[in-house]
């Protein structure tokens, strides 16, 4: 997988500074025990080279990448250090072109047409966005957006868990950029259990798994119709019948033949389903491959998992 299909995979990149790089390891690691295997280590510190290739040598699954990049010569201490890409605040043509001379991913910040403009005609299709809150948020990256249809965007800049999913809501947006899991603060005190927590739970707020019905496997047409109209005798659920099962309300899905798992499926929605399957298969999830189903526009809309938990079969579906 390319460096922007991993970055577009995770949707979350942590933007470090680390003054003490032996602290950069610990980090690194509840960043992965978080959910989060990534991180850019800004060159806003004397320590970023070393901190750089300290993660890369111990904690080698981890996408680690330079940020605050300014010059050639920055450039080159990452790629040796071991980052896999880079990132700058602005637009310099001749870091750019040296970084695709290197064959290293590059992501220079554009916050204007002129930038974007620039960026295009330089070959590149995803950029910074930099700084987003600043230079007017998701509302600024959907108006530029709109005339280059050919790019795509990283916010950062006053991005938090709360805004988080404003951004990532959008399409063109392939990931964003933040600091406020690994805050200069917490790496000092070296409290890497709040790190761990706070990307676990970046992690959630972007992912919003939640339940989204429970299926019953019936054994015929019959049972599936007298089943969902159990329930919605007795708590008032729609009745609603489909093809190939009876709905009461959106919470009981009874099959009318027996499907996947041997008691029935649970459907937990997700809002980004591929990022989901991503971060699952990173915690050992398998999938059912033969199992995938897409919407009209070829876009993945469900799949179920390998294994049954507790008779169930599991399949995650886009909200």
């Amino acid at each position: 997988m390319q460096v922007i299909e991993k970055i577009k995979a995770l949707g979350i990149v942590p933007v470090v500074k680390i003054d003490d790089d032996e602290k950069a390891v610990p980090l690194a690691k509840a960043l992965c025990r978080g959910g989060l295997p990534c991180a850019e280590i800004t060159f806003r510190t004397d320590k970023a080279e070393q901190a750089i290739r300290r993660i890369a040598e111990a904690v080698p699954e981890i996408l680690v990448g330079a940020g605050t990049v300014l010059s050639c010569a920055q450039a080159d201490k990452a790629k040796a250090a071991g980052a896999k890409f880079i990132v700058s605040p602005g637009l310099n043509p001749a870091v750019v072109a040296h970084c695709q001379n290197e064959g290293i991913p590059v992501f220079p910040g554009c916050c204007s047409p002129s930038d974007i403009e620039k960026a295009l005609e330089l070959g590149l299709s995803c950029v910074k966005f930099f700084p987003a809150e600043q230079s007017g948020g998701i509302a600024a990256v959907k108006a530029m957006a709109a005339p280059y249809g050919d790019i795509a965007f990283l916010p950062t800049g006053g991005i938090n868990q709360k805004n988080l999913n404003d951004y990532l809501s959008f399409g063109r947006v392939a990931a964003c950029g933040g600091s406020w899991m690994a805050e200069s603060s917490l790496i000092e005190a070296e409290n890497y259990a709040a790190v761990e927590e706070l990307t676990r739970a970046a992690v959630h707020t972007m992912l919003g798994f939640e339940l989204a019905h429970v299926g019953i496997n019936g054994k015929d047409e019959t049972e599936a119709q007298s089943a969902a109209k159990k329930f919605s005798d007795m708590f008032g659920f729609v009745y609603t019948p489909k093809n190939s099962s009876v709905f009461s309300g959106g919470y009981i899905e009874v099959m009318k033949v027996p499907y996947l798992g041997f008691h029935g499926h649970i459907a937990i929605r997700t809002n980004y389903i591929e990022r989901a399957v991503y971060y699952l298969n990173s915690k050992g999830v398998a999938f059912n491959k033969d199992s995938k189903k897409y919407d009209d526009k070829g876009k993945l809309a469900a799949v179920y998992l390998e294994n049954e938990i507790g008779g169930f079969a599991v399949h995650l579906m886009q909200k």
